[in-house]
């Protein structure tokens, strides 16, 4: 088989405005032929799912799904996204996300893998599918992203917020929580500490596990607001220890107050779990997806949504 280049895909990308994993299995086809490509493209039906990628797709739904593995488990978080809350509120759509968060866990939740994966029953990768539906429902969809978390000896927790359906919703998490301890009171505190980390979205479990650029660019901007204040260095040491000791409190889940009862920090209200659990319990990791974060979105009035969604 051909060897497609990174830079080829782009191109093919930029001229179609077809989807990358179409590009490159157009590009494969063909022999690495931009122009044959194009043509591939167009025979397979992909022309109109191609006119409609333009548009932004950032409603949709996010999907958990969970499988126990030996004394662990696995769990996968998906997110698919559509233009309009209307399709998202659709059996097919909500079957489509479903079935793609299932088939997430036979990859362990790796995206590439995922999007290359078959889809059941249909022939197709799970990125050709997904093409085909935007053909069928009449907007553009896209799969955006996709990750999993595991333990060998625990259990995965998860939580879904709006949630519209078992397991598909706006916000989707799961934890992984290592122990030896009682299942079902384990699986219920991780079932709280997922509702925890849906509200307050932290960055992770303890401070080392920060990204160190983050911390060193948030060290800079207190050191600057420090001096400011003018006052001697050393004093200013205290102060920006002080202020990124109050920002570790805010982004790692082991420093937050738990939302549960809202006095708690996570780190002791894990040491009052393990005494009902029956031993220690270590936060392993967890996934948050929120739907829509990160994409810019154009700002429609609800009359203009629903003109849109007629028009299709």
């Amino acid at each position: 088989m051909t060897a497609i280049s990174a830079s080829l895909v782009k191109q093919l990308r930029e001229q179609s405005g077809a989807g990358m994993m179409d590009c490159k299995k157009a590009l494969q086809e063909t022999g690495g032929d931009i122009d044959a490509a194009v043509d591939w493209l167009r025979t397979k039906g992909l022309a109109k799912a191609a006119k409609k990628a333009g548009r932004v797709a950032a409603e949709g739904l996010v999907g958990i799904a969970q499988q126990p593995r030996g004394d662990g488990a696995l769990a996968v978080v998906v997110e698919v996204n559509s233009e309009t809350d209307f399709v998202a509120r659709n059996d097919q759509f909500q079957n489509l996300v479903s079935e793609i968060t299932d088939v997430a866990l036979t990859v362990n939740g790796d995206f590439e893998k995922l999007a290359d994966a078959p889809y059941p029953n249909v022939g197709k990768s799970v990125s050709e599918h997904v093409t085909e539906m935007v053909a069928t429902i009449g907007e553009n969809m896209s799969l955006r992203r996709s990750k999993a978390v595991s333990v060998g000896k625990g259990v995965v927790a998860g939580y879904v917020h709006n949630q519209i359906v078992d397991g598909l919703g706006k916000i989707g998490v799961v934890v992984a929580l290592e122990s030896e301890g009682d299942k079902d009171k384990l699986s219920a505190f991780g079932k709280q500490l997922a509702m925890h980390i849906a509200a307050t979205n932290p960055l992770a479990v303890s401070p080392e596990e920060l990204d160190a650029e983050t911390v060193e660019r948030e060290r800079t901007v207190l050191a600057e607001q420090a001096r400011e204040s003018g006052k001697p260095e050393n004093v200013i040491e205290k102060m920006i220890e002080g202020r990124l000791r109050k920002y570790f409190e805010e982004v790692v889940l082991l420093s937050q107050t738990f939302v549960i009862d809202g006095e708690t920090k996570i780190d002791k209200a894990i040491k009052q779990a393990e005494g009902d659990v029956g031993g220690p319990i270590k936060i392993v990791g967890f996934c948050r997806f929120a739907l829509g974060e990160g994409i810019e979105k154009e700002e429609d009035d609800f009359a203009a949504e629903v003109a849109a969604a007629a028009s299709t």
